[in-house]
């Protein structure tokens, strides 16, 4: 999806998954890429052609949220960022490193490890001297998710950055968990430190039931049964949502769309509704109660049933065309791994790509 969000004018290298599945849907998408299936670990500066504009990584989260209880960069999972970045430094060594890095992760990145991690990353990137900051950029501003990711950004120290796009914290791209790990980072990696600036988008027009499929692919509704039982799992306030819900589509003979997780809280298996036009967000279906499930109420009637892997894409700001796996779980993990579209697309149109215009600009001025 990162590639995706890149969009046409970029020309990828070489793209690296350890995942099978993910690779074949990468390939089915991507195909004139070249993708090389392995661990990030067994990966050699050889294999990396020529020099990149930008480098982009999405390692493991599971270890940087409460998936995975906080382990942080030393987990198994998100451990894979090491090998990745000691592969950088090779590039480095050899005057190949990329011009631009992009490092995207959760926002448990932020404060795994007590920010342990998050400085980490920090001092990994200053120590390159590479000019960077993060930003905390949330899908909702263009898909009905719920979605707020870390993207770590850095320029190498050759790359002129204007003025306009690095200044002072906002509230929008940068919170306070985000604000307070920066005055935890040493004093050498706040010389490298950008507060990096990003135009705030129009509101979004699309709401959660805008991108739900009349008929859906991949899944059917629940019966009467299964729908009841989803309802019994909820707390009397959730049950005050649907029954809400249930009136007000009553009383206006319209339809309203919820989206349902399953959770333990307190040793008990709840359901929790939200019908704010919005989301949650996906995840990976590593078990059933991972799925994200949708209520629809229309005119009083109450049916229920999985969210479909084409909505999900959706979700994510993936076109009707993208090619999805044919299994459910495939095709949900596909999607609930990923980054979305639009959100790498704002910030690739609106710092990546200028600013590395920008340098190119001074560059060539330069040499006249």
């Amino acid at each position: 999806m990162a590639r995706a969000g890149l969009g046409a004018n970029w020309n990828c290298m070489f793209a690296n998954d350890f995942d099978p599945k993910k690779a074949s849907t990468y390939s089915a998408n991507w195909g004139g890429d070249p993708l090389l299936v392995a661990d990030v670990a067994d990966v050699t500066s050889d294999q990396l052609p020529g020099h990149a504009d930008l480098t982009w990584a999405s390692f493991p989260c599971q270890d940087l949220s409460l998936a995975g209880d906080y382990v942080g960069l030393d987990g198994k999972r998100s451990g894979t960022f090491w090998p990745f970045w000691h592969l950088m430094k090779n590039l480095m060594a050899e005057g190949r490193g990329p011009r631009a890095i992009v490092l995207e992760n959760v926002n448990g990145a932020i404060t795994s490890n007590q920010g342990e991690d998050f400085r980490a990353i920090a001092s990994a990137l200053s120590g390159a001297k590479y000019n960077f900051g993060a930003i905390v950029i949330d899908a909702r501003h263009w898909v009905p998710q719920s979605r707020p990711r870390l993207f770590f950004v850095g320029f190498r120290s050759d790359i002129h950055i204007p003025t306009e796009f690095s200044g002072v914290a906002t509230d929008t791209w940068h919170p306070e968990s985000l604000v307070d790990a920066t005055s935890e980072m040493s004093q050498a990696c706040k010389k490298h430190w950008m507060w990096w600036n990003l135009p705030i988008p129009p509101d979004r027009k699309e709401h959660l039931i805008d991108l739900i499929e009349d008929k859906p692919t991949g899944c059917d509704w629940h019966s009467p049964k299964e729908t009841k039982y989803l309802v019994s799992l909820m707390a009397p306030h959730n049950r005050q949502k649907l029954n809400d819900a249930i009136a007000t589509t009553k009383a206006n003979k319209s339809r309203m769309v919820g989206g349902v997780y399953r959770r333990t809280r307190n040793g008990q298996q709840r359901a929790e509704i939200r019908f704010d036009n919005i989301a949650g967000c996906l995840r990976t279906p590593s078990g059933g109660s991972s799925r994200q499930t949708i209520i629809h109420v229309e005119n009083g009637a109450v049916r229920s049933r999985l969210l479909s892997p084409r909505e999900a894409a959706r979700l994510m700001g993936l076109s009707d065309n993208y090619i999805l796996p044919k299994n459910y779980n495939e095709a949900y993990h596909i999607c609930g791994d990923g980054v979305a579209v639009p959100a790498v697309r704002h910030l690739i149109q609106n710092l990546i790509e200028p600013v590395l215009d920008a340098s190119d600009r001074i560059m060539l001025a330069a040499a006249e």
